[in-house]
């Protein structure tokens, strides 16, 4: 549950923006992206969310049934666009993102009456995202997913990924109290250092762990970005493992494939160090390409890379 939109990212890197003239369209959304990671890795996936009654809403649409997510949960909202995103590459560790979404994103006005909570409650894993919290109605819908799925009690991981991204928000401390609602009711916690710090006030990755931990989730999980990933679960369980080398070509959907592999090693039941090196791997190779969506690797593709100890 979460964003969607269309990427138009530039096909010359290293270039401005302004300088640009040939650009890739492909299907983009950072929750999007985690659905169309674990359909690529087997799952049975679907997104909820909303478009623009638009072109642009119709390419989403075909994208989603392409990659096998189920889109029955994707509506349109009369009078918004379809939002769009435009990047700059600038390898190895600089990709400033641009958002169109104004005056409102579609995918922010999720009513709550609207949801379909038997299916919510059902799901093996539920994710949603901070920016999903960011404004009304979709903030108030997605509390009340979450307040549901925990009221239900059933055996599924309820993921909470802290997807701070500022221009979406007043300022840090707005967005605090709804970080810490929205923790009392998930299972999972997962961000990098800055969003983390966003949640808990604490940046050091084992102390902000140990504050996910104790506002309410059973494991939290820190990315490091060139320092790998750490994660502890409330059960004392702790894996720490480091990135696998890649020539990074845009890092942009890397935590996306990393959330995808993260929901299928939870539906594996696998060890946590297991689940960890294989969603680093596949957040790597996804680094190592332009494109996020359409970059999402399949199983072959990550056991390759971890069996070669890098991506090539």
């Amino acid at each position: 549950m979460g964003r969607i939109g269309v990427d138009l990212y530039p096909l010359q890197t290293g270039v401005p923006l302004a300088d640009v003239t040939t650009f890739g369209k492909f299907l983009g959304g950072s929750a999007t992206n985690v659905a169309v990671a674990a359909a690529r890795l087997g799952g049975r996936t679907a997104v909820i969310t909303r478009t623009g009654p638009d072109r642009f809403g119709d390419y989403l649409h075909q994208a989603l049934r392409d990659f096998g997510v189920d889109d029955r949960w994707v509506t349109p909202v009369e009078g918004t666009q379809t939002p769009v995103t435009f990047c700059e590459v600038f390898p190895p560790d600089d990709f400033p993102l641009y958002f169109y979404r104004r005056p409102k994103a579609p995918d922010l006005v999720i009513h709550p009456a609207e949801l379909d909570l038997p299916a919510i409650a059902a799901a093996r894993v539920f994710w949603m995202t901070g920016t999903g919290l960011s404004e009304e109605p979709s903030r108030t819908a997605t509390l009340a997913a979450l307040a549901h799925r925990a009221g239900a009690a059933g055996p599924g991981a309820t993921v909470f990924d802290l997807d701070w991204r500022p221009m979406f928000w007043q300022d840090p401390e707005s967005a605090r109290p709804h970080y810490a609602r929205a923790l009392r009711h998930a299972t999972v916690a997962v961000g990098n250092l800055d969003e983390v710090e966003i949640a808990t006030g604490e940046r050091e990755p084992h102390a902000a762990a140990r504050a996910l931990l104790a506002a309410g989730v059973r494991l939290a999980v820190v990315k490091q970005g060139p320092k790998g990933v750490l994660a502890l679960s409330a059960d004392g369980e702790s894996a720490e493992v480091p990135p696998l080398p890649v020539t990074v070509l845009n890092g942009l959907g890397a935590g996306d494939a990393f959330g995808g592999s993260l929901c299928h090693g939870l539906l594996a039941g696998w060890d946590l160090e297991h689940t960890m090196r294989y969603a680093n791997a596949a957040g790597a190779i996804v680094a190592s390409r332009l494109e996020c969506s359409s970059a999402m690797p399949v199983p072959a593709e990550i056991e390759a890379a971890l069996a070669a100890g890098e991506v090539r």
